[in-house]
């Protein structure tokens, strides 16, 4: 599934069942509260912390899904086209970094 997909699917849904797009400050606030709940389940799965009886039966997958659904949200709101924004970066980052981290002694 394309970037492009996931947006147009999003879009879809949110015709469909969501009655329409939460204003971008929202969706923003939306963001920031996914994104902490991956970071709840990474540190507590996989980092120091123990894990809550409560968070075991968190799935990340579902948690990381949330999160690409609410940045299609933004993007689809704001008129980007993931798709090009993502080529865009990828094209600007391995310009960037073509040999940085080949180089870096902490990541040999």
């Amino acid at each position: 599934m394309s970037l492009k997909d996931i947006q147009f699917q999003v879009d879809q849904w949110i015709q469909s069942y969501g009655v329409r797009y939460f204003n971008e400050l929202t969706n923003m606030a939306q963001l920031t509260e996914e994104v902490g709940e991956v970071a709840r389940i990474i540190s507590r799965r996989y980092g120091e912390q123990s894990e809550k009886e409560s968070d075991k039966n968190k799935d990340l997958g579902e948690e990381l899904a949330d999160v690409i659904f609410v940045v299609a949200c933004l993007a689809n709101q704001t008129g980007i086209d993931l798709e090009k924004a993502f080529q865009k970066k990828l094209k600007t980052t391995t310009q960037r970094d073509n040999d940085r981290h080949h180089n870096n002694k902490k990541l040999q």
